[in-house]
């Protein structure tokens, strides 16, 4: 499998994860996702798994694409995946539900 295949596994799986997350916060806002500890650690898991994917994306795919923040997703795996001792913080979630993700899935679409 080449670079630019392995990539288009990785961005459609990444996809499928802004859709998952897209699911759990539909028909909810930030007061009930801040409640419900169900779709939070659903989010939290899938927001994990769709970073990892990110990881495994070529630096070329990377660097075609400099207006997303490709280090800044690795680092919030990491926080996500050893920081859940110190707690999350949920609004900060929320706000990468509500501001981050839909830029990304837009990027992600259009590299494709």
């Amino acid at each position: 499998m080449t670079d630019a295949e392995r990539d288009q596994v990785y961005i459609t799986h990444m996809l499928e994860c802004i859709e998952r997350i897209e699911q759990y916060a539909t028909d909810t806002d930030k007061e009930r996702f801040l409640k419900d500890t169900l779709v939070q650690d659903a989010t939290l898991r899938v927001l994990q798994v769709m970073a990892e994917s990110s990881q495994r994306l070529s630096a070329e795919a990377k660097d075609s694409h400099p207006e997303i923040d490709w280090r800044g997703i690795s680092g919030f795996r990491d926080i996500l995946v050893h920081d859940y001792l110190g707690g999350i913080d949920l609004d900060l979630i929320w706000a990468v539900i509500e501001t981050e993700l839909p830029q990304l899935k837009k990027t992600l679409l259009q590299m494709r």
